[in-house]
């Protein structure tokens, strides 16, 4: 082998060297990135489940109001019966009051405000509680699609460096920003998923 044929091949394996050391802070740089996406998927899924749980309890509270509710009110029309019949005034006195009682606690139970315990509190409670669920599963949806980009990516930049195929690092890069702007709207427009399905 000539001098000149030397020259060639160690700056061949240079060049190859430092394709390498480029492809490798690829990898390394999309491998941050998808630690970053299955956090954010993490979060987004615990707050979701946490939210479901939350919104479950509410409604669950809310029925148990409500039907205590419809208790009470069936008690008082009952009274208001009773009293209709009734001709002595102490009992008459006595219905009354407790007419008002049981009405006073119907009312308390529909609309509770200082305690957010009333069912009209709860049922918005629950609500607000269901659309918080619905934006952490919009958001972790988003972080897996982005999740698996990324590790499409970088299984393609590991194949790079074994085949010194340039076009499968550009496809790397290119699922690396894919990844990133599927990142972007789960954290900024989570229900993207849901306005591209509806159309």
């Amino acid at each position: 082998m000539g001098a000149h044929e030397s020259m060639e091949h160690a700056e061949h394996a240079e060049h190859a060297s430092g394709s390498n050391k480029n492809i490798a802070l690829l990898i390394a740089i999309i491998a941050l990135f998808l630690a970053l996406s299955e956090m954010l998927g993490k979060s987004a899924q615990t707050e979701s489940i946490s939210k479901n749980v939350e919104a479950a309890n509410l409604w669950s509270f809310f029925q148990a109001k409500s039907i205590r509710r419809t208790q009470i009110q069936t008690a008082a029309e009952q009274g208001k019966l009773t009293l209709s019949a009734a001709t002595d005034e102490a009992v008459k006195a006595a219905l009354t009051k407790q007419i008002d009682t049981w009405e006073k606690t119907a009312a308390r139970y529909r609309s509770e405000p200082e305690t957010g315990e009333g069912t009209e509190q709860l049922a918005k409670r629950a609500k607000e509680a269901e659309t918080a669920r619905d934006v952490a599963t919009d958001k972790y949806h988003h972080y897996e699609y982005a999740s698996a980009m990324f590790q499409i990516a970088i299984v393609l930049a590991s194949a790079t460096i074994i085949t010194g195929m340039a076009w499968l690092a550009w496809t790397s890069g290119l699922l690396m920003l894919g990844g990133l702007a599927m990142t972007g709207f789960g954290l900024f427009w989570p229900h993207l998923l849901h306005v591209l399905h509806l159309h």
